[in-house]
């Protein structure tokens, strides 16, 4: 299950949330129950599936699916109920650390299970694959770059305030013009360095990749199955951990400094929130966790009558 989005995805997975969500609970239900072909047609667009590979793949997304509805649903509602008890008050930099933390744990987890898989599909990649899965990574990268790092600062700037802007919105409600004004300034103060986050992505795709090919010629060669599996085992780790963290002291430090300047913005701009834009959060926290138990009430009826949900 190779791929540096791999983490974006999996967030799709964990919550349902991203788009849809804000559309309404039975969007987010919908989205949840289409999360395996997504993740299948995501999968197939960077590697080209085969006909050999489909089935077995599929069987391992649904078995991955059957295991996050019956083991980490029931704790993302509860985490959602114990946000919803502090949202309406401010908050700290460290208290945002703190839930931030607890996210990653959990996304952590989904993918550390997500490893078996991932380590079986490396040992039946082909060279064409590889080269395929190289192209979409170039391709993506590509894209990022015109996303995130056009010429003009101005531009950039405006750009960044946009994205940053729809992400508190979907949450609060709309923003104020002084809060508009507050955010552009803590953007414009942010150590977040665009293109060497870019820079870095690309090296852990390469190191991903050639991971990934190592293991994939172990099993084409004369290697016995045993070694392979062994080498595919280590690629698909090494995927996990690189999705979220360095290889390189140097960017680990530079994370760490970004993560809490991130924590100081969100925690600013949470204090800044009126009443009613915090008891729409409090809203909409609630929907989700409303969503997440309806999910996991028809999860547990439907393997009750023996009929797989999907």
């Amino acid at each position: 299950m190779p791929a540096l989005k791999l983490r974006r995805i999996i967030r799709l997975a964990l919550l349902a949330l991203a788009g849809l969500a804000f559309s309404g609970c039975s969007m987010v239900r919908l989205a949840y129950d289409q999360a395996p072909n997504l993740v299948y047609y995501w999968i197939d667009g960077y590697v080209d599936v085969n006909g050999e590979q489909t089935p077995p793949l599929r069987d391992a997304i649904d078995r991955w699916f059957a295991w996050h509805r019956r083991t980490q649903l029931p704790d993302y509602a509860d985490l959602l109920a114990r946000v919803q008890r502090e949202v309406t008050e401010s908050t700290t930099p460290a208290a945002v650390c703190a839930w931030q933390a607890e996210g990653e744990r959990r996304l952590d987890s989904a993918l550390e299970a997500a490893a078996p898989a991932a380590a079986e599909l490396i040992l039946t990649l082909t060279p064409e694959q590889l080269q395929h899965i190289e192209r979409r990574m170039a391709k993506a990268q590509v894209e990022m770059r015109a996303d995130f790092l056009q010429t003009d600062p101005a531009v950039r700037q405006a750009k960044s305030l946009e994205r940053t802007v729809d992400r508190f919105e979907m949450l609060y409600g709309r923003l104020d013009a002084p809060q508009r004004q507050r955010l552009a300034a803590l953007l414009a103060a942010s150590t977040f360095d665009a293109e060497r986050w870019l820079d870095e992505r690309r090296a852990r795709q390469r190191e991903m990749l050639q991971a990934m090919a190592s293991a994939s010629a172990a099993a084409r060669s004369d290697v016995n199955r045993g070694e392979a599996a062994q080498q595919a085992k280590v690629a698909a780790h090494l995927i996990v951990d690189r999705t979220g963290r360095s290889p390189r002291a140097d960017y680990r430090a530079y994370q760490q400094r970004l993560t809490q300047d991130n924590c100081a913005l969100i925690a600013s701009m949470h204090n800044t929130m009126t009443p009613a834009q915090r008891q729409n959060a409090r809203a909409k926290l609630k929907g989700w966790e409303d969503d997440l138990r309806t999910l996991i009430a028809v999860s547990t009826a439907s393997s009750g009558s023996g009929v797989v949900s999907r």
